[in-house]
């Protein structure tokens, strides 16, 4: 188990969402960027989530500002939003202010055990290095209820890539690395969890994209 000293490169990561948060509010408004297929993993979820009469209190684990939130909510989640950046909440709390935002670590989640019928980690564990991957899947396990559900998003494949340029383009000069994993690979961090896995999707790129792009759905 990490000490309290391990943080994974967070602070890093949380100044430089702090530094660019007003424009990825601007810029990445909704759900555009996500394909029809991705969407439907997403409607799979919220499906899932709400199979067996639940409130559908679904926990959005980095949530940036807020989009993907709106999109549970609009589909009959109770969605509590989370993010590392206070700066991301802030434009959440701006963009979405009848919705509930806070901000914490996916590593080290701010609620209590069985707080949700589902946790959503699209793509916001990608900023997290191997190390820090065990623990992000236990503390999702772990605010889950039994028959919980959980959808995670990310870029597919090996290595890092340097998303730097993405904010230089627009004037922020910040540091910033996602690390790519296997669906396999993130299926045995979620199976080391206790979860089974019930559905995945993995797409090859499209338009700029340089990587793939998987979705995989996992059970508590």
């Amino acid at each position: 188990m990490p000490s309290p000293s391990d943080d994974f490169g967070q602070p890093g990561v949380q100044r430089a969402y702090d530094t660019v948060a007003k424009t990825y509010a601007t810029h990445i408004p909704d759900t555009s960027a996500e394909s029809p297929l991705e969407l439907a993993m997403v409607d799979a979820f919220i499906a899932a989530v709400k199979a067996d009469g639940d409130d559908g209190r679904v926990l959005d684990a980095g949530c940036g500002a807020g989009r993907m939130s709106r999109y549970l909510a609009d589909r009959g989640c109770a969605v509590q939003g989370m993010d590392l950046s206070p700066g991301m909440v802030e434009m959440a709390h701006r963009d979405h202010p009848d919705l509930s935002f806070a901000v914490g670590s996916l590593t080290d989640l701010p609620f209590p055990d069985g707080a949700f019928a589902g946790v959503l980690l699209w793509y916001s564990a990608i900023h997290t290095p191997p190390q820090g991957q065990p623990q992000i899947f236990a503390e999702a396990a772990r605010v889950l209820r039994p028959a919980g559900q959980l959808l995670i998003g990310l870029q597919a494949g090996a290595g890092t890539r340097d998303v730097s340029a993405s904010y230089a383009r627009f004037g922020h000069m910040v540091e910033l690395e996602r690390h790519l994993y296997t669906a396999d690979e993130v299926a045995a961090f979620a199976t080391a969890a206790g979860l089974s896995e019930t559905a995945r999707l993995v797409r090859r790129p499209r338009g700029t994209e340089r990587d793939d792009q998987a979705a995989l759905l996992f059970v508590r």
